[in-house]
Parts: C-alpha cells; structure tokens; sequence
C-alpha cells in the first residue's frame, strides 16, 4: 500500500485466496520418425516438434502413408526366407524393398486406443534411409525447446540396425531420465515379432541397454498384429517385379479348368498389369485391380500376405494411446494395465504364463510388459512395470508418472515465489498451495490413505527444512512426503474347508 499525500478515496483489493497449482498434463506423447512431407502451408515443419491432435491434422501437416513396394522372390530354404504364399505347387517369398517407415500407421493405431494431443518431429522423407543419428540429433533433441511433452515413442527405430536401435534408444532413455527428468519412454523390443527362445529378442534387448534411467521407460512385447491396412489400400501397385507378378498370374491361369476364351480374356488383363500410358480399351489401375481380384485368387492371396506384413507394428504407439486413454478416464496413477487393446487382431507371439514369470521379474531386473490374449477378453496389457523391476521406489509405471506429474505441477506454481521474501509468510503461503493440490490429488485416488494426513505431509521452515545459513544463502528448502498408490499386481486368494455345521 502506497502513502496517500492528496486527499480523495482509495481503492485497495485484497487477494482473498492463496495461488493454486495447476496440474500438468500428463499423457502427451511425442513421436519421432519419417514423413511423407513436413510442412504448414509451405512453412517447413522438417526437425520441429509440430501438435497435432487428430489424424486428419497429420495428413495435411506431414502427408500420407509410405508407398510400400514388395518383391516377389522364389522361395529357397537355404536362404533363411519363410514361403509367404504358394501357387501351381510353387513357392514363393515377398521380401520388401527399402526401408519400413512405421511411423504413418503407428500414429492411426495410436489414435484407435485413445490418442490424442501429441506432438510430432519428423526427420525425413519416405525417399531418405532411415538415420539413426538424425533421429537423435534432429529428433529427440529438438523436443529439448518443448515444455509440454510427457512422453517419447520412436516407432521407426525398428528399421534400424540392431546395434543402432539400442543405441537410439539409449539416447531415448538419457533425454528422459538425465536431461529432461519429467518425461517417460516407451520403447519397442527389436525383432519383438519372433519368440523369444528361438531369436534371443529379450535376452539381446536386457543384455545391450544398460542400466542408465531404466525408470524413466517400460518395454512391451510382442509386436502386434493389426487391422490398421486394410485391403483397399493395396493393389498391384505395391509389388515392385511386376512381371514376376504376370509370370505367377499366367501360371495359375493355365492350370486352370477355363475355357480357352475366357483364359484369353483373363490373360489379356494380366497382360496390362504396369502398362502405362493406358489406351480407351484398356482398364485403368483402379479397375484392372478390382478385375484381377475377382478372376485371379492367388492376386488377392499376394495382396492378403502384404496386407498381413504391413499391419504387423510394434506396440509403443498403442500403449501411448492407452496410456493417454488410462490418464483422461481413471488418472495417471491408474495402471495402464488390464486394458484391451482396439485394431489389434492378436499378438504377434502368444505368451503363456509360465513364460511371462520371467519377462516381468527377473535377477536383471528389467521387467518386460507382456501383451497377452485371453479366452473372451481378447488382447489385453497384461504388465505394468518400468525396466527398474527391482527398484521399490520405481517399479510400476504409473507411480514413476504420477510423481513426474506431481513435481512438474509443484514446480511450476513454485515459480510465482521466486525472489519473494524468505520469510514464514512465503513459507505459509507455499505450505498451503501444495497442500490443497495434494489433497485434491487424494480425493481423486491419486495418493494411498484414510486421510490427507496419512496420504502426504509438506514441511517448510526454518529449523524444520531450512539452516540460517541457508537463509544467508537465499535457499528456501520445501519437503513434500507422498504415498503414492501401487497395483495390486498380485492377488492371492485363499481357500480353506470349514468343519460342516448343521
């Protein structure tokens, strides 16, 4: 209040209420990898974080899916290769040409289980190798400017070389744990497509990561697969030997029981399968694959194998979506575990529990989170643990995330106190807006006891958190103790026979 030197009327207002912590969003994810195109009405998007928070969004800003093109290669045993389709008593491989860009079709399967704002930075273009170290240097590290992201999925590290795929996602695990400590990563198990025995997936993924931050992230496995492509997207259009195509076509043709018109027409049709331009009597592209579909089984059966290889995608993307889903319906301090997963026809592997005892507790301690089917239930998370499976403190992935939660809100609000007087007034003042922000969070589940007094207890002061020399030196010291709520991961149920008493 100033001194008054001239006579009139003053109005002073009064703040009736303390400042208050706004809590922090906590399921936005952000997705690094390659794009179709990167641009905002001719703005280049190339290497910055961009929001989005629908597919349609995505479309326009960064394009359309990847032009996947698939040979088609005589099946050899002693290649390694497994037979894809066979046709007249041959046997046949589809081996796809270039890289896999996950990235497109992991984003619509992050908006089928729940998805919403998210923010993408793409590196490149589906003409463009994908690159380990623009991924690191352009990827994650321009989400170093962007407060708002709480999560780090880069689905197109997959595509890498093993060797650069643990180390990108080691990157992955500094950028959340070291440099930034208030984001979380979900990482995909390289190879997580095969069992684990026979390729060695989960022993090579355990053996190669580390220890650094394993608290910051959660792995799941196996892949999925999806209904994500679907078969009008494909057509001949997507096999890059087209005249390995027409041999195998012309093959089934003539070991078929047709009359030698009808034969002729189809091969006449064949025939025109990459003929470009097209003539007035010619079919376009369009309606020469709707004919070949209907007259030639073993097209639509090359189509089906593709479409099957191009919905198999690692399941980080979905868990984002769950997790944002889990986080908008129940709280981040609800395990995002026991949730059916939406566009997933199955596993890509199916676990049973004697093989999950060991992904998710063993001596190593970095716990894998399974993806399971059940009878009825269809393909549920069956896992919530981080990679730190031994640690206490933080071994489940919604106790990590709810205290990031916790600390980035404090946080936050604690900055209107910067440069305030280090006196009790301050210490009153900050006190009571944690405290209210924590007994909200208790109402709603977030922390575990009868009372707020046995959920969380925040301590300031001097002589309680704080020396004079302290004081001296400008710092103002706040305590804050949580119990933070835990799974109940296993339930025991005990059955017992009584004496009959009547």
């Amino acid at each position: 209040m100033g001194q008054y030197k001239t006579p009139g009327v003053y109005i002073v207002e009064k703040s009736a209420f303390p400042n208050s912590v706004v809590e922090v969003a906590t399921a936005v994810p952000a997705f690094v990898g390659y794009t179709e195109k990167a641009s905002n009405k001719g703005k280049p998007l190339l290497n910055k974080a961009w929001r989005i928070s629908s597919m349609s969004e995505f479309n326009s800003f960064f394009g359309g899916p990847p032009k996947a093109q698939y040979e088609i290669k005589d099946f050899d045993a002693a290649s390694g290769d497994e037979a894809d389709f066979s046709s007249n008593d041959a046997e046949y491989a589809l081996k796809l040409q270039g890289s896999r860009y996950f990235l497109y079709h992991s984003m619509m399967l992050f908006f089928q289980n729940g998805g919403g704002a998210c923010y993408i930075v793409s590196v490149g273009n589906y003409e463009q190798p994908i690159d380990k170290t623009k991924l690191v240097d352009n990827g994650i590290n321009a989400l170093l400017k962007e407060q708002e992201p709480t999560m780090v999925v880069i689905p197109d590290a997959m595509s890498l070389a093993q060797a650069d795929c643990i180390a990108l996602q080691q990157a992955a695990l500094s950028h959340c744990g070291q440099v930034m400590k208030n984001r979380f990563a979900i990482l995909d198990i390289y190879d997580g497509y095969k069992e684990a025995q026979d390729s060695g997936c989960i022993v090579n993924f355990r053996n190669d990561l580390g220890v650094n931050s394993l608290d910051f992230a959660a792995a799941y496995y196996p892949w999925l697969n999806t209904s994500i492509v679907q078969s009008s997207d494909l057509s001949f259009k997507n096999i890059s030997n087209l005249d390995k195509l027409q041999a195998v076509l012309k093959a089934e043709l003539d070991s078929s029981q047709l009359d030698a018109k009808k034969q002729k027409e189809i091969a006449d049709k064949i025939a025109e399968i990459g003929v470009t331009p097209k003539t007035d009597k010619m079919s376009s592209d369009e309606d020469l694959h709707k004919i070949l579909g209907v007259v030639c089984p073993v097209y639509n059966s090359i189509l089906d194998h593709i479409k099957l290889k191009l919905n198999l995608l690692p399941p980080s993307a979905a868990m984002a979506g769950v997790y944002t889903m889990v986080d908008n319906s129940r709280g981040v301090w609800k395990a995002p575990a026991n949730v059916s997963l939406n566009a997933v026809v199955s596993p890509a592997v199916e676990i049973t529990h004697e093989q999950q005892e060991d992904l998710n507790v063993t001596v190593a301690g970095k716990s894998i989170n399974a993806i399971r089917t059940f009878i009825g239930e269809g393909t549920l998370v069956w896992g919530a643990r981080t990679l730190d499976g031994n640690s206490l403190d933080w071994r489940y992935v919604n106790v990590r995330r709810t205290m990031i939660m916790l600390e980035e809100s404090i946080k936050l609000a604690a900055k209107a106190s910067v440069f305030e007087p280090n006196v009790s007034t301050t210490w009153v003042t900050i006190k009571s807006m944690i405290s209210n922000f924590l007994t909200s969070v208790w109402k709603r589940g977030g922390l575990a006891g009868a009372s707020p007094e046995d959920a969380f207890g925040v301590f300031v002061g001097l002589g309680e958190t704080m020396t004079p020399q302290d004081i001296l030196d400008g710092m103002l010291r706040v305590t804050v103790l949580v119990a933070l709520s835990r799974p109940a991961e296993f339930i025991e149920i005990t059955f017992q026979q009584q004496m009959q008493k009547s």
